[in-house]
């Protein structure tokens, strides 16, 4: 059957690369007959591969058994067995589980469910329709979701990112009360009766490129928003599920709070199906029980029975196969293997993160930080290097750490399952992208040069080594 392209993709002009055929472990195949090795999850979703019979015989199962019913006329023993794995979680500290879809929607389910829960009060608040998140900050692609970066009733304050953030001789825990004094007067200018909750991502995620919380930080931005009332809203959905070695990346020593809300996703149900979550604390549950109203709120799919299914059979292999002490082993394999092979190289900028949760940022300059222009589109040349033929390995690339706009990243998180092999490879992979791209935007900026010395004697070889890279990369 020959191609359409009715499929609208985000780019009219550019689409993604070859059809995907059954893919193995942690590979893709492709229709081109390529092999892929996926050393990002997809987008840090796909933590146990592509072919884990447990989990397709769970969804298998369920299919067979209820495939759908109405989320607010029954349940099933799915959407029940997964509440209670993903509460019993937290050990007692979170008592409820609100099943959604995707993680933009359970971002939008925990609003609504902060400003509810000041509705409810015995005395109500109803003007705390404000929220307080991060420069730099990204909570998903809907539109309320959305607004907690750019509209109005949302405000934002400085991201903690000791690479970007942390002055010259800063001591960190100076850094920390700096920037919970930063937060404390954004309630203060906006009016602290007014402010819901300040939302933050525990470990930076595509945006910031796994900017990595300061010791005490979390413990600060808790103690100004328990100061004033408001809630604490942490959004786990790339971090969380065990990417950085804990189920709940708030579980870390080094973050030291328990949430009024966390919210999950990717890798609750690595990808077999469509599922995130929304934890809420005992306290916000006992608050809404005690008011004897409702949460007005209701979806198609929430608590889908399948997607629930393949949530609960993913957690349970991760558990049982105990992945978790994989993930803390085989990312730090991961972080020596990038330091060693990329911290060296001059545009290297920074290599953070956790477990198997990992950035690389590059900057033009080393001393100042300086990013690269942002015309350049410096991480899409190098994903798209990573895919091409030669290279075969799937770099998720984003930009924007520095200030919205300028800044590139890769981030590399793979399989839960990799061995100390796939790891060796992924870092050999990279360094060769890395290495390979630059040099080719070396000869590309040489060639300029010459360009403008000679004239259009050399236009034809410029276009060439510009098109080698472009092409080369399916884009």
């Amino acid at each position: 059957m020959a191609a359409t392209h009715s499929l609208l993709y985000k780019n009219f002009d550019k689409l993604p690369g070859a059809l995907v055929r059954p893919a193995t472990g942690i590979h893709l195949h492709t229709s081109d007959g390529r092999k892929i090795l996926d050393a990002t999850s997809g987008a840090a979703v796909a933590c146990l591969g592509y072919d884990n019979k447990p989990v397709q015989q769970a969804v298998i199962n369920q299919l067979l058994s209820v495939p759908y019913c109405h989320p607010g006329f029954y349940k099933t023993q799915s959407a029940e067995d997964l509440a209670d794995f993903l509460v019993q979680s937290t050990h007692g500290r979170m008592s409820k589980a609100v099943l959604c879809g995707s993680g933009s929607e359970a971002v939008e389910v925990a609003l609504k469910l902060a400003k509810t829960h000041f509705l409810h009060l015995p005395t109500p608040e109803p003007e705390r329709s404000h929220f307080i998140t991060r420069v730099g900050a990204w909570h998903g692609a809907t539109l309320g979701v959305l607004s907690l970066g750019d509209f109005k009733n949302t405000s934002r304050v400085s991201a903690c990112s000791a690479y970007r953030g942390l002055r010259p001789g800063e001591l960190e825990a100076a850094y920390v009360q700096r920037l919970a004094q930063e937060l404390d007067d954004e309630f203060q200018r906006v009016g602290p009766h007014k402010v819901c909750a300040f939302v933050a991502e525990t470990i930076g995620g595509s945006a910031s490129g796994c900017a990595m919380p300061v010791r005490g930080y979390f413990r600060a931005v808790k103690d100004v928003c328990e100061k004033y009332g408001a809630l604490l809203l942490l959004d786990e959905v790339m971090c969380g599920m065990g990417r950085t070695g804990t189920l709940h990346a708030w579980d870390h020593d080094d973050v030291g709070v328990v949430p009024d809300m966390a919210v999950v996703g990717k890798g609750l149900g690595a990808g077999y199906a469509p599922i995130s979550a929304v934890l809420v604390h005992t306290r916000l549950v006992d608050s809404f029980r005690a008011s004897a109203k409702p949460f007005a709120h209701g979806q198609t799919y929430m608590a889908h029975p399948q997607a629930a299914a393949a949530g609960l059979a993913v957690q349970r292999v991760i558990r049982d196969e105990k992945l978790l002490e994989r993930v803390r082993v085989m990312g730090a394999h991961l972080e020596r293997g990038l330091k060693s092979s990329l911290l060296s190289h001059p545009f290297v900028g920074d290599i953070r993160g956790r477990g198997l949760f990992w950035a690389v940022e590059f900057v033009k300059d080393k001393n100042s930080k300086t990013p690269f222009p942002q015309s350049l589109e410096l991480h899409a040349k190098m994903q798209a290097r990573g895919i091409a033929k030669g290279y075969e390995i799937a770099l998720f690339n984003a930009g924007g750490g520095y200030d919205g706009y300028a800044g590139d990243h890769l981030l590399i998180c793979p399989p839960f399952i990799v061995t100390e092999g796939d790891v060796d490879d992924i870092v050999a992979r990279t360094k060769r992208v890395v290495q390979d791209t630059f040099a080719d935007m070396v000869v590309a900026h040489v060639e300029t040069l010459a360009l403008k010395a000679n004239g259009p004697s050399v236009v034809k070889t410029e276009e060439v080594v510009v098109q080698r890279d472009v092409g080369g990369g399916g884009r």
